[in-house]
Parts: C-alpha cells; structure tokens; sequence
C-alpha cells in the first residue's frame, strides 16, 4: 500500500511538475475528497496525462489537511488505458473562461517515487488492446494486404484510411493484424443524439466529434466478404456491428440480418456481436434468429430520466433497450451493458438500486464498467445535476453487486464465444 501521491500540474508547455506540498485530491460528482491509500496503481502502460486548460488542481495540504488550489499551472489528469476503470475524477477549479474539454476521460492522477499513479482497478484480464500487443509493422502489412485482396470493398479500405490510419482504432488495429474483435460499421444514421456523441457534433456546439462518422451503407456483401475469412483464421475471433465510427446499427438491421445468414452458410466459428442503444427490439429479435450471438448495449444511466437527458432518443425510450437485452437472453444470448462509470453518478444510491432491478428484470450476462469520456463540469450541468447525493464509491458498489449476483460477469471487452462458455477461461493469450 502507498502513501498518498503529490498533485500534478501542467506549465501550459506540455511539460508535468509535481507539487509536493498538496496530496492529489479525487473527485466524486462535484465534491472532492481524499483517496483511500488502498485505491492508487501505478499508471498502466498506454496510459496518457492531459493538462487541463484553465482548470486548477484541487489538493489536499500535506501540513494541515486542508483542501486547496494548486496555483503553480493548470490542472493535470489521467486517460487510463481499456481494461481499467478509473475510481475518482480529476479533482480541480475551473475558471469562467475555460474551454469544454475533449471527449476523453479524466481520472485523478498523481506522483510519488518517480512514478504516476492513478486511482483504478483492472477490470479486465484479456489483453486485446494492451499498448505493448500492437506491432505497427504487422499492422502497416496488413493495411496493405487486406486493401489489396479486397481492392473494391468500402467498408475494408474505411477501417483502413479512417479508422487505423487516421484514428488508431484499437479494434481495427486488430483486425489488420489478423486477430480477435473484427470491427463493422454499418449505419451514418442514428436514432439518438447523445450529448457526448464521438462521431457527431451539432456545429454551435462546445463539444467536437473526435472523429468521422461513416458516410455509406455498405451492402451485405461488403461484409461477408472480409469477415467470413476473418472468423475463419482469426484467433479467439469475433465480428462486431456497432463501432464508435458510426450511428445505430440497428437501423441497417436488415442488412445485418442478411449478413449474418449469410455469414453462418460460410462458417460456424467464432461469435457475432452487436454494439447498441437496443432500440429497436424486435429487429433485435430477428437478429437472433439470424444467427446474432452476443449484445452490448450501450447507457450512461439505468434510471430512465438521467438516460432520456443524456440519449435524447428518437422514437424509443429506455423500456426498449431492456426489452432488446431480454430478448437475446431468452434464446441463450449473451448480453453485456456498455455502463458508462462517472464517479458520483454511477455509485449513486438511486443508481445503484436501479441497476439491481435491471440486472434481475433483463438477466443480464455482464457489465462492461467503461470509464465515461466526458468534461465533468459539462456532463452535471446539461444532466442539471447540483447534488449527487449520497454515494457508495465504485469499488464499493462493483463489490456489493459482485456478492449479489455472483455470476453476473466484469470486463471491459466483448468476449469471444469460447470466453462465454467459460467465462473463467485463461485469456490473457
């Protein structure tokens, strides 16, 4: 167990000092508050600080214990690298003319014996997109040998041009190195327009889209074509609708559908998954029937008001993306929730409650804790939240549902059939 680390700040130069007359402070909601000794890991490897412009760090005076600013520069915080989820905020001030942030998260970080450190737990055992797995060799090979066996496929020369080259996606890096989730993006519409959408940003917004969003249809053969040989070879191999490059896959359903039978003539191995906000669950159902193996749905909220404020749905509400995961549960489907972890929010009493009653109503398989990419300060005021009440802590919660439903599973990924079989299975291949 550590002491507590030293507060970090950033000289508007890119350059990282620390402060050894404040304690780093983690933030919860909008309060802040010492981190319990036990919660600090070293920063994961992949892991990356941000200076925070026009934010001043919030610490905890090492003499009198007092809370206080950190006038030296602007606040610093942590982006934790998938597989860990971030337990406190980055705990700081900021000024009336402060920017939005980016859409990253900002986990509480700080500096003891030359090293950063960072409140988190790791989730996840399974390595998929650890920093050090990824060969740009291999990767820049595969880029080159995939766009030239399908020289004529859009859907293969997007994820190469946009989402590896350009983006660095995660999962399509894996793709071009011929290994485990095979991305898919299918749909440049949605039927949501959530606050913190990744690919699209109304123009007189504070908020920028960190990326493109898909601008075609691909056809079902599009994805038949790459994604039958990536099941076929791929190690542990899955194929998933729904990626952060696009809207709602739901709304190419029945392209999907199409695909999917299509998929399952060809070959039977590995798993077919879908990322979503679930809201269309009849489509849902005839996915299943098709041959959809897995869902992962999508929500910064299990209370219907803090999910409509957020989603600002389109022709749906909440009570249909439960319906979606109960319907891929009753025919023997795996089902994961994309829960989006925002200390304060997340471990709130209510919420907490509230994913209980979800968790028993929808049979649920798996919650993904991902940390919320989000600017605190703007995520509670467009929620209109000025107290989040009383709160149990992420750790504390996450081991409060674990003792309750003990075989509800943890992670960050999709996991692959085999993993769903055995859930316990080895995977840090």
């Amino acid at each position: 167990m550590i002491s507590s680390p030293y507060i970090l700040y950033s000289d508007g130069n890119g350059n990282i000092f620390e402060d050894t007359t404040l304690y780093t402070a983690g933030r919860s909601g909008w309060d802040a508050g010492e981190i319990p000794a036990e919660d600090w890991i070293e920063l994961p490897d992949g892991g990356t600080m941000y200076e925070l412009i026009g934010r001043r760090g919030l610490g905890i005076d090492v003499k009198t214990g007092e809370m206080r600013l950190c006038m030296k520069g602007w606040a610093v915080a942590a982006f934790i690298p998938p597989a860990h989820t971030g337990l406190y905020l980055a705990a700081f001030e900021t000024l009336p003319e402060a920017p939005t942030l980016p859409l990253f998260s900002y986990t509480a970080a700080g500096w003891l014996k030359g090293k950063f450190f960072v409140p988190a737990v790791r989730i996840e055992r399974d390595i998929r997109q650890e920093c050090a797995g990824y060969d740009d060799i291999k990767i820049q090979t595969g880029v080159g040998a995939l766009t030239a066996a399908y020289p004529h496929n859009r859907l293969v020369k997007h994820l190469a041009e946009k989402c590896t080259l350009t983006y660095s996606c995660p999962a399509a890096r894996n793709y071009f190195m011929g290994r485990w989730e095979c991305p898919v993006p299918t749909s440049p519409a949605c039927n949501a327009n959530c606050l913190g959408c990744i690919s699209f940003q109304p123009e007189d917004e504070t908020i920028v889209a960190t990326q493109d969003r898909l601008t075609f249809r691909p056809t079902a053969e599009e994805i038949v074509e790459f994604t039958v040989p990536h099941l076929e070879t791929a190690p542990f191999p899955i194929i998933s609708f729904g990626q952060g490059c696009e809207g709602e896959p739901l709304l190419m359903w029945e392209t999907i559908k199409e695909a999917i039978k299509e998929v399952r003539k060809h070959t039977k191995k590995g798993s077919i998954n879908i990322n979503t906000n679930g809201s269309k669950p009849d489509a849902v159902a005839q996915l299943v029937e098709a041959g959809l193996d897995s869902i992962r749905v999508s929500l910064n909220s299990v209370r219907p008001e803090y999910y409509t404020k957020y989603y600002q749905p389109n022709n749906y509400q909440f009570e249909d993306l439960k319906e979606s995961i109960k319907n891929v549960r009753k025919n023997g489907g795996w089902a994961s929730i994309n829960y989006f972890v925002f200390p304060g929010m997340t471990d709130n009493i209510e919420e907490y409650e509230a994913l209980r009653a979800f968790i028993k109503e929808t049979d649920l398989s798996m919650i993904q804790w991902r940390n919320f990419n989000i600017d605190p300060d703007w995520y509670l005021g467009r929620m209109g939240i000025t107290d989040t009440g009383e709160c149990l802590g992420i750790k504390e919660m996450m081991d409060m549902i674990h003792e309750e439903f003990p075989n509800l599973k943890f992670g960050y990924f999709n996991p692959p059939i085999e993993r769903m079989k055995n859930y316990d299975l080895d995977f840090a291949h």
